[in-house]
């Protein structure tokens, strides 16, 4: 029998006294046992909810002027050129460095969106699997939760058009695709979930979505960017009669299975039909604001009674406060007004926000996480209550601190499963893991 060190323990409604989470030989949790009091923290883990792990090597490498119309199409002709360079050993290289890095900021389980899935000329490698076990084990080498979501990329645009040269390598036929996931599910375990990813609804045509959704497990999670840029919305309106979101809802079976990836430019017929359907809203702050994507509609959403969670996207930052601080600093800008995301029963913006994504987890990623509920696994994180961002802290301000309170990483202890992965805030094997991840970047630039 194992435990979480004795804690004041925060789950969806509030802190709980002097409890120690106890879990069985699987890292579930079996129930909490007494402990005395104690000024000590502990939070759920925080899934984030979308990741392309290998656009990490490239954070603050496109942030130069290319065109005086800089937007989210440039940038992507830069991830094109920076993607042909991976392959699996890079490509583990890579994402270990980046789970290693999540799971010190907080993260505990990851959603990786996985379309880097040929070599460079399109051609599949001998195992066509080979990219996602790179993904694989760089989870198992760091200890993170992963849902390994493969993705479906089959045209460049509205009007099918074929995938450009540098798109090649994320290419699939609807059969080839469904071999793939069909291969993957023997990797599945406590630690790894396998679902499925529509790249977009530009790359995956309205017959190939109906033959895939009809072929997936019934409890498969469902994946899919989605309204992202304006030029996504006109294009879908001039060649589907419909804004993307609406088409989606009325021509998908949508519901709590499935997360729409961004969902930033709704109108408000969309916020009611996606927040009534169930599925959940994966916003990626950061990245939408590195992109010049928009803002999501936040507050309607939340009314509306909206499930929804954060990702890091492209990894420019990897820190779960970091999206979630400025999430609520967007709306504070548009609105010109503070605390957005609260409600009259919890006035807190940090336990409001820290709700969000704990209620989400474990409807977005498949597996039973989340809130450190009994049955659940145990995912959860000590903070640093001994830093002086938390002097005086109560009940009341202490996730508003841990997450409005300046830049320094107040994650103590990482716990997945039921097994410490980071101490001291460090990751037990980081040391290492950087030096490869070095290597292997270092080599792909000199390519």
């Amino acid at each position: 029998m194992q435990t979480i060190p004795n804690a004041r323990l925060w789950r969806p409604h509030g802190w709980h006294d002097g409890l120690k989470l106890n879990f069985d030989s699987h890292g579930r949790i079996t129930r909490p046992l007494a402990g005395g009091t104690t000024s000590q923290r502990v939070v759920p883990g925080i899934a984030n909810l979308h990741s392309h792990a290998f656009q990490r090597a490239m954070a603050g490498m496109a942030e130069q002027q290319t065109n005086p119309a800089d937007s989210f199409w440039t940038w992507r002709e830069t991830m094109y050129r920076f993607a042909e360079r991976f392959t699996p050993e890079s490509l583990h290289a890579v994402a270990a460095q980046l789970y290693s890095e999540m799971l010190e900021a907080g993260y505990t389980t990851v959603c990786e969106f996985h379309y880097l899935h040929h070599r460079p000329d399109g051609k599949p490698y001998a195992d066509p699997a080979a990219m996602s076990r790179a993904l694989i084990e760089a989870a198992q080498e760091t200890g993170i939760r992963l849902t390994l979501l493969p993705v479906l990329y089959m045209t460049g645009g509205f009007d099918g058009r074929a995938l450009a040269d540098r798109q090649r390598r994320f290419g699939h036929d609807v059969d080839s695709y469904l071999k793939l996931l069909e291969i993957l599910r023997t990797e599945q375990c406590d630690m790894v979930q396998i679902g499925c990813a529509l790249h977009s609804l530009r790359a995956v045509p309205e017959g190939a979505m109906r033959v895939v959704l009809d072929a997936l497990p019934a409890d498969s999670r469902i994946h899919i960017h989605i309204a992202e840029q304006t030029a996504e919305v006109d294009d879908c309106l001039a060649v589907r009669k419909a804004r993307p979101v609406q088409w989606l809802l009325d021509n998908a079976p949508v519901d709590n299975r499935w997360t729409l990836v961004h969902a930033t430019h709704l109108d408000d017929a969309e916020v009611q039909g996606v927040a009534r359907s169930g599925a959940t809203v994966a916003i990626c702050t950061t990245t939408e604001a590195n992109l010049g994507d928009g803002l999501f509609p936040l507050r309607a959403y939340l009314d509306a009674g909206g499930r929804w969670g954060v990702g890091s996207d492209s990894h420019i930052s990897v820190s779960p406060i970091e999206e979630l601080r400025w999430l609520e600093y967007g709306q504070r800008l548009v609105t010109r007004r503070r605390n957005i995301a609260v409600t009259p029963e919890m006035p807190s913006v940090g336990a409001n926000l820290l709700h969000g994504v704990v209620t989400s987890a474990a409807a977005s990623t498949g597996h039973p996480i989340g809130t450190l509920a009994e049955g659940e696994f145990a995912d959860a994180l000590v903070l640093d209550t001994g830093a002086t961002q938390f002097a005086g802290a109560n009940d009341d301000d202490a996730l508003d601190r841990w997450i409005f309170n300046g830049n320094r990483n107040l994650v103590r202890e990482t716990w997945v499963g039921g097994r410490c992965v980071v101490q001291g805030g460090r990751h037990f094997h980081s040391d290492a893991i950087a030096d490869h991840c070095r290597a292997e970047i270092r080599q792909m630039l000199e390519a």
